[in-house]
């Protein structure tokens, strides 16, 4: 019988031990309040936001090279690109 995969039941009769705390634990920084945390939160989201993510010198690279018409264009990687986004899955990954 083949057994299914997935988490399985841990039984155990032992108690649980008490977990010591390292000292280096207890000597640590005080912890940010909720309003530092969400400060600092507001300035990384806003300075992600200010500007997109975009190598623009590599657009403009694209767009001549459509306007020319010497793009590569494939179709069976266009393909397995829409099947792996549809599907979830990395397109270059080894079967």
């Amino acid at each position: 019988m083949v057994e299914a995969v997935g988490p399985k039941p841990v039984a155990s009769n032992r108690g649980v031990a008490a977990v010591a705390r390292p000292a280096a634990m207890a000597a640590a920084a005080p912890v940010a309040t909720a309003d530092e945390n969400a400060t600092t939160v507001n300035a990384v989201a806003a300075s992600a936001a200010a500007s997109a993510p975009v190598d623009l010198d590599r657009v403009a690279q694209i767009k001549k090279a459509v306007a020319d018409g010497t793009f590569p264009i494939y179709p069976a990687k266009i393909a397995d690109r829409l099947i792996a986004l549809k599907l979830e899955w990395n397109p270059d990954d080894q079967a």
